[in-house]
């Protein structure tokens, strides 16, 4: 009896958690977060939600065009303040480069975002400069939907990529011990 029994406590019930041999789970998460972004990629975040909502509310295509495009150059701003690193050669600093040609070096994984937002910057600065007909209602309402995508996106990879848990501290243990 006393080794069938020996067996069942080496078994995990299925579906369950492995029990820790190193004391209770208190400090165990199931879903690893990260730290959020740098408040000034959260403004920019902020600043790009405001404007697509403020894009929805514009009565002329070449207006919700370019506050749309706005909206997506706010959002690849905020994952260069949360990413991005200074130029390291004087050559490159003394070039000026848009951030949709920095993006994809600074986040691969947006590369056909910036692509994308890229091809319609001229589309912008015309509609921008009043140009009658730089955007059409199907443009703008395409790209409306595309900041927005965008835009949650980039909220999901800076506010709550996954990462390595933190080190535990002397305190943390001492909270640990006495809750």
């Amino acid at each position: 009896m006393a080794s069938s029994h020996a067996g069942a406590a080496r078994r995990r019930p299925t579906g369950g958690p492995a029990p820790s041999l190193t004391g209770p789970p208190g400090d165990v998460h199931p879903v690893l977060r990260r730290d959020a972004a740098p408040p000034a990629a959260l403004d920019l975040l902020a600043q790009a939600r405001t404007g697509l909502d403020e894009a929805a509310t514009l009565d002329t295509p070449n207006e919700r065009y370019a506050t749309a495009h706005l909206a997506a150059l706010r959002t690849a701003a905020a994952v260069l303040a949360a990413r991005g690193r200074p130029e390291t050669t004087p050559q490159r600093r003394r070039r000026i480069r848009s951030a949709w040609e920095v993006l994809p070096e600074i986040a691969p994984e947006l590369t056909e975002w910036s692509a994308l937002f890229a091809s319609g910057a001229t589309r912008r600065a015309r509609a921008e400069a009043g140009i009658q007909g730089a955007a059409g209602t199907r443009d703008a309402d395409d790209l409306q939907r595309d900041a927005a995508m965008f835009l949650r996106i980039v909220e999901r990879l800076l506010v709550l990529e996954p990462s390595l848990p933190r080190p535990r501290t002397e305190q943390t243990r001492q909270g640990d011990a006495a809750g």
